[in-house]
């Protein structure tokens, strides 16, 4: 039976070798990787963000052609298809960008799919790259034994995606998984990165952590949410009660509890196997981690109090892997029943 969005995924032929890509906005990665999920090699370059769709395919597809080149001069074989995880909101169907932010000019309207295959002869599947980090994490990292898993990346936005037997739910206008984007408590009145107000991103993203620890009173010199995790931490160790160690602790904790109570709110309704969490954010250890798993079990409905909430295993590899599932999983797709 072959896959859809509505089909369990089969495993990818042995042999085979796909290029999975992981297209962002300050850099493009990519990598060989065979249908056993090992990945042969990576390579990455600057994305081209400021020149325009065009130009970062045309760049992208220089990537993926000399990874071929490579694989197939080391006895890898021929690549049978490109794979990508893409910035932006993407319809999986056509592999259009359909809406996204200015980190990348020009990018909506962009046929990703059309674009690389022209420029490289090879088959090309596009997904959201947060629905690629997901599926990277239910074949190979933290969700591969789970027939459902619900992940939330949290870094410089609050993404998320719900895998269900090796498929993303990509929703019928392309746009699910923005868990980002459901109210929180925490962020009443603050500003969203998508024009509304009080959403999870504005509180519990990295930028938007940053953002309250000024508001707190912290100390304007220190620039960005790792080194106001990393101050908390330090105000844990050595017992500093300043007034920025303590707003530094009380940023973390809150944008630590709206995601834990987001993430229990949808276990209510999605009810999955296992929830993973990932994204710059997650590496933030116990001052993070803590509130987040308090927050999210005190929202949990009793049947689901023993569900896991465990962090993605993959680390930057992640979204490439999962791109490169996708590439196999429509293969499967075109070969027909």
């Amino acid at each position: 039976m072959a896959c859809s969005e509505h089909r369990a995924a089969q495993a990818p032929t042995a042999g085979r070798c796909v290029i999975g890509v992981d297209l962002g906005g300050t850099k493009t990665a990519a990598g060989a990787v065979g249908a056993d999920g090992r990945v042969r090699f990576i390579e990455e370059i600057p994305t081209l963000n400021r020149a325009g769709g065009e130009a970062v395919l045309d760049a992208t597809a220089t990537l993926v052609r000399r990874l071929a080149d490579r694989l197939e001069a080391d006895g890898g074989g021929p690549v049978s298809a490109v794979g990508v995880g893409a910035a932006g909101v993407v319809d999986a169907a056509s592999g259009v960008v359909i809406s996204s932010t200015d980190a990348i000019s020009d990018w909506a309207g962009t046929n990703i799919a059309t674009g690389l295959a022209t420029r490289t002869s090879l088959t090309a599947s596009v997904i959201n790259d947060v629905h690629a980090h997901a599926l990277g994490e239910a074949w190979q990292g933290a969700g591969r034994d789970a027939g459902s898993m619900l992940l939330a990346s949290i870094g410089t936005g609050v993404g998320g995606s719900l895998i269900n037997n090796g498929i993303p739910l990509s929703g019928a206008r392309s746009v699910a998984g923005h868990i980002g984007h459901i109210a929180s408590p925490d962020a009443a009145g603050l500003p969203c990165s998508c024009g509304r107000a009080g959403h999870v991103e504005a509180i519990a993203s990295g930028p938007a952590l940053h953002q309250h620890f000024l508001r707190l009173g912290g100390d304007a010199s220190i620039r960005d949410a790792r080194a106001v995790c990393a101050l908390a931490s330090e105000a844990g160790a050595a017992g500093q009660d300043s007034t920025g160690h303590r707003a530094a602790v009380d940023a973390v904790t809150t944008a630590a509890r709206a995601t834990g109570q987001a993430l229990g709110g949808l276990a209510n309704v999605l009810d999955p196997d296992v929830i993973v969490v990932g994204g710059g954010l997650a590496a933030a250890g116990p001052l993070w981690w803590d509130p987040l798993l308090k927050a999210g079990r005190a929202e949990l409905m009793d049947p689901l109090c023993d569900i896991p909430i465990i962090g993605a295993r993959l680390g930057p590899a992640s979204a490439i892997i999962g791109a490169a599932r996708h590439a196999f999983n429509s293969q499967h797709t075109s070969d027909g029943p």
